[in-house]
């Protein structure tokens, strides 16, 4: 319907505007960051990159506190464009990071031009890894060429401890996941911030 522009446009503002309100509640709060996915529509929007620069300017949150993340396919789709505008959105001061890496799409190639600060490796080949399958050698070799380019990697869809400990012995330093939290509302958060509440990931022991 096209819809996904209007929506993804609140998603975004409303982001923004909620880790702006994190980050000055408190000076413990002051590094918090948020990542928002934007989807491929949003992504072809000739004005995208003068409406965060506005919105950023409007609700005076600074620009390295927001990473947008753009699938693997969406910059694929056109790489020498995809290349401009990220550049365009990297010159804001904005993060950028490729998420579900390495589902089926060649972007090796151009992994390099990409102003990138981190790739997404998809969920799942991490849901794989528990059988010693596909996922943990792709996953172990990733990272090390991210660590060559400089890039952060997030892996996706940590649900299990033996997961979590094959991540930490390939040195992955970031994860998402059910293993750490269930998805959380925003007052969820917050009260999280405060210590009010404890975090909701699986509590296991070997």
């Amino acid at each position: 319907t096209g819809l996904i522009r209007e929506l993804g446009w609140w998603n975004l503002s409303e982001a923004c505007r909620q880790i702006s309100e994190w980050r000055a509640a408190s000076t413990a709060n002051h590094n918090l960051t948020i990542s928002v996915n934007l989807s491929a529509k949003q992504f072809l929007q000739p004005n995208l990159v003068a409406d965060i620069s506005s919105l950023l300017s409007e609700i005076r949150l600074a620009p390295e506190a927001l990473k947008l993340e753009i699938t693997e396919s969406t910059v694929m789709k056109d790489p020498s464009a995809a290349v401009e505008m990220l550049q365009q959105i990297k010159s804001l001061g904005v993060r950028l990071a490729i998420d579900d890496f390495g589902t089926g799409y060649s972007s090796l190639s151009y992994l390099h031009r990409f102003p990138l600060d981190t790739l997404k490796i998809d969920r799942s080949f991490i849901s794989s890894m528990d059988d010693e399958g596909d996922g943990m050698e792709i996953a172990r070799t990733i990272l090390p060429m991210a660590k060559n380019l400089r890039l952060d990697v997030v892996a996706e869809g940590v649900e299990t401890i033996e997961q979590f400990e094959l991540l930490k012995k390939f040195n992955c330093a970031f994860g998402q996941g059910f293993y750490f939290s269930r998805p959380l509302s925003a007052d969820g958060i917050t009260a999280l911030l405060k210590g009010d509440l404890a975090w909701q990931g699986f509590v296991q022991t070997k």
